[in-house]
């Protein structure tokens, strides 16, 4: 039974994944955004721009193109959803929560939202660094932007 029962995870989850790669949230750009970064993955080709609109220290909106595979497209549609309305130090440890999971950490479902879908990046070495793309980005665009 409980291999029937990962099955039909895995496939929730490639769905999930699948969902926002065709539809992806936030996708776009932002006219005069706060913060703004490239994040290019060299080994694959992905490529993601990702804008940030900031109140304080809190983030308004949050949009993003890409060119790239599923995952990196996913992940980023994911991450733009999830980090709006949400403080940069809440951000910071997303990224970190993240990371550890990409890194074999166990996931937390309430505080990750959709993201838990690329747990199962993890097994595949390679495709880790598609699923952080976004991350790193958001991170150059933060400690990028002018005080």
């Amino acid at each position: 039974m409980q291999g029937d029962a990962d099955v039909k995870l895995d496939s929730l989850y490639r769905e999930v994944i699948l969902d926002h790669y065709r539809s992806p949230r936030n996708r776009g750009t932002l006219e005069h955004p706060d913060a703004q970064a490239e994040g290019y993955n060299p080994l694959c080709g992905d490529q993601i721009t990702l804008h940030l609109d900031l109140d304080g220290e809190r983030i308004a909106a949050a949009r993003f193109t890409a060119a790239g595979c599923s995952i990196s497209q996913a992940a980023a549609s994911m991450m733009a959803g999830l980090i709006e309305g949400k403080t940069l130090a809440e951000v910071q440890s997303l990224f970190d929560d993240f990371k550890a999971v990409m890194h074999g950490h166990p996931a937390d479902e309430e505080k990750m939202g959709d993201l838990v879908a690329l747990e199962g990046v993890r097994h595949f070495p390679v495709r880790i660094k598609c699923a952080l793309l976004p991350f790193e980005t958001l991170k150059q665009a933060l400690d990028s932007r002018t005080p």
